[in-house]
């Protein structure tokens, strides 16, 4: 069942990738992204690429953009006197120039200081641009558009030639084109399109589209139309698969040969951007012939573009930073002249995809037979390889290699495969936890799986709170039921006590006979263990009252509980022999909470608490003075109070009062007053006392029997019940 777990999920990854959703694409994109940050692309200065950058520099010189066309035209020129191999322009010119006099004439600002037969037609800035682009190798920029009021008639004058089955289909797409102002588009030696990712994409620039479907026909890219020109080539060869239409393989000019995507687009590897590929233009366009500037330009493609922010040319490459977008263009010509062009092909993917399966393989494998840890080991030491596998492809090769997804997906096998280990482990322990679980505290257990080391003899000194409760009237009890009946009341009972302990995070030490014995900040710490332990004993007290309401109690006489607390030191820890120990407490403490609960049959109240453990819950429980009583076995006199009720009822009103008719109850029996007086403020208090819990009326009624127990000096070697004594050196 393990193995065909592991096998289903196999499958199941293969499948994921072969539909390959988003979040699978996004990670394999990141992942190339940061091998490229890790070696990227040197700038290498003796490229044959240039960029005439229309910087901020240039802008405060000659003026806000677009320039007059005359000034591109000086430009032109100068860069054909300086011996560029070709000019690119990364622009746009869709308009006619909004400077040429023609169209200053149309203003009526300007026509009435112009003659009437003045002919302007020679003095047209787009014309004057034309004639000196038509001088030069230079090639004109359009970009992609959704459409306009008619379809631009832009004439490519690149030839396609298309190898394979028709490998032009699977290009991206382009609506249209924007027009070129005549008569640019009539003498440019090349047209290519500016974009640098698809209409609408304005994400991180990984791959780029070097040819473009179109109306107009095959548009290429103005990297590769630069290029073009400037090798003096007039053909590109778009070679596809032979046996597949609209699958593009590579791209072919002059003597390179340039790897594609399907679509036709090449995956750029990036350098950082470096300041020594752009000249200023106002340096360019400057009258004073450079002859520095002619070595930076002479024999080099030449690509006029800008980096200027207000212009909006700005893209995010894979390396984290914006550049400007016709620097993306100078790239993509380095990396085809040096042929340092990043690929990635259907085989690639295939083994990809063949190290998920083999990861898979090898974590389930393990797994299965020697469980989750060797088998982490193992598909750590694969996930490795595969990632030396990727580097390697990429640095000497510029392969890209995705490892997220077969690391990925071994990860999500081994934690699927992980859990349904731990799963079937579990179940076997939870059966064994069950069977101990009778026997030991839950969180002895929880330590024992926690720290992973047998149990030893020995204890650790430490606070503490402990509680005795015991049954009250058990004898009677047993008169009335057989041994067999007796034994599930009690254990029913015990079941719903047991319960309210561990509520409040306490550790049931022991059941013995129709007493219960846990203490509280063991093993487990619990920095408000008294208050713990006195909210458990009023759960008791609930818990009780619906047990003796249930129907199994019908016809018999309620169950009434005392109940002991004290807090102190002891000694928590395994307690016994070698072979056979509990986990207890032993300590002064633990007598006290005994003596404490058989002091409650003294008071007639249910719930008694030392007063350590009210000094420790003093504002937050319900809780009055009971006296000062002497504990067998014990040399000093113990202060002791009732557990009335919980937060809410101490902050009630009723309570309040009754607190305060408490304290002058209290101060009168131990001045002394008079029995009149005592009787009738003991009346008053068990009316209230009886509205808030109706125990307190026992508590009440033997109160005035008791005034020693408030008059220290009064107090002798013997406790007085109302019917019999037990003497403090007396036996159990």
């Amino acid at each position: 069942m393990f193995r065909i777990t592991g096998l289903v999920l196999i499958l199941m990854g293969c499948v994921l990738r072969v539909v390959d959703p988003y979040p699978v694409e996004a990670s394999r994109l990141i992942y190339f992204d940061y091998l490229q940050r890790l070696a990227p692309r040197d700038f290498d200065p003796d490229l044959p690429v240039r960029v005439v950058d229309v910087d901020e520099a240039s802008l405060s010189q000659l003026g806000q953009w677009p320039w007059p066309r005359t000034t591109l035209a000086r430009m032109v020129d100068r860069l054909g006197e300086y011996g560029a191999a070709a000019i690119a322009f990364d622009m746009m010119f869709a308009e006619p120039d909004r400077y040429s006099p023609a169209r200053l004439a149309s203003d009526p600002l300007f026509a009435a200081v112009l003659r009437d037969d003045t002919d302007l037609g020679s003095l047209d800035n787009d014309v004057r641009f034309g004639q000196a682009i038509a001088r030069l190798p230079v090639v004109m920029g359009v970009a992609a558009r959704l459409g306009g009021p008619s379809p631009s008639q832009l004439q490519p004058r690149a030839g396609i030639i298309e190898i394979g089955e028709n490998p032009a289909a699977g290009l991206v797409q382009v609506p249209d084109w924007t027009p070129l102002a005549p008569p640019l588009g009539d003498v440019a030696a090349g047209i290519g399109g500016v974009n640098v990712s698809p209409l609408g994409g304005l994400g991180v620039v990984r791959t780029v589209p070097l040819l473009w479907a179109s109306p107009s026909g095959i548009v290429p890219a103005l990297s590769i139309e630069a290029l073009r020109v400037a090798m003096g080539e007039t053909n590109i060869f778009a070679e596809g698969a032979m046996d597949e239409p609209g699958i593009m393989l590579s791209l072919g000019l002059g003597g390179f040969q340039v790897p594609t995507t399907e679509r036709g687009e090449i995956w750029v590897r990036y350098r950082r951007d470096d300041p020594g590929l752009y000249l200023s233009a106002a340096d360019v366009l400057s009258d004073t012939f450079d002859p520095a500037l002619q070595a930076e330009i002479s024999g080099r493609i030449i690509l006029v573009g800008t980096s200027a922010a207000g212009l909006l040319d700005i893209r995010e490459t894979p390396l984290g930073e914006s550049v400007p977008g016709v620097s993306i263009h100078a790239q993509i010509i380095e990396q085809t002249v040096l042929g340092e062009v990043l690929q990635r092909s259907d085989i690639t993917a295939a083994l990809e995809l063949i190290c998920f399966v083999s990861l898979g393989l090898i974590v389930t494998t393990v797994m299965s037979g020697a469980g989750a840890i060797p088998s982490f080991f193992a598909g750590g030491a694969a996930a490795a390889s595969v990632v030396g596998i990727s580097w390697l492809f990429f640095e000497h090769s510029s392969v890209l290699f995705d490892v997220t997804f077969p690391l990925a997906g071994g990860m999500a096998n081994f934690s699927v495969l992980a859990g349904f280990l731990f799963v079937s482990t579990e179940r076997e322990k939870r059966a064994i936890r069950r069977t101990f679980s009778h026997y030991v505290a839950p969180e002895i257990l929880d330590e024992m799986e926690a720290s992973g080391h047998e149990l030893e003899l020995g204890g650790e000194t430490q606070d503490i709170t402990v509680m005795f409760s015991d049954i009250r009237g058990f004898t009677p009890l047993t008169e009335t039921m057989s041994a067999t009946e007796l034994v599930k009341l009690l254990n029913r009972l015990f079941s719903r006590i047991g319960d309210q302990i561990l509520a409040e995070r306490g550790t049931i030490d022991k059941f013995i006979g129709d007493a219960v014995m846990a203490f509280w900040n063991a093993p487990l710490p619990l920095e408000d263990h008294p208050l713990r332990a006195a909210r458990a004993a009023l759960r008791m007290r609930e818990a009780l009252a619906a047990f003796n309401s249930s129907p199994r109690m019908r016809g018999r006489s309620p169950i009434a509980l005392a109940t002991g607390c004290a807090s102190g030191r002891a000694c928590v820890g395994n307690i016994g022999s070698r072979k056979r120990f509990n986990y207890t407490a032993v300590g002064d403490v633990v007598n006290v909470a005994a003596r404490i609960e058989h002091v409650c049959r003294h008071v007639e109240y249910d719930i008694l608490v030392s007063e350590a453990v009210f000094e420790a819950t003093k504002g937050m429980l319900a809780m009055l003075e009971a006296g000062i009583v002497p504990l067998k076995g014990k040399s000093r006199s113990e202060a002791i109070y009732i557990v009335v009720g919980d937060e809410g009822v101490a902050g009630s009103a009723a309570f309040a009062e009754l607190a305060e008719n408490h304290a002058k109850l209290i101060k009168m029996l131990r001045e002394g007053a008079p029995p009149s007086e005592i009787e009738s403020l003991v009346e008053r208090c068990a009316l209230l006392g009886c509205e808030i819990e109706p125990g307190l009326g026992r508590f009440y009624a033997i109160l005035p029997e008791r005034s020693v127990d408030f008059r220290p000096d009064a107090q002798t070697d013997e406790i007085a019940f109302r019917h019999f004594q037990i003497s403090r050196s007396a036996g159990a």
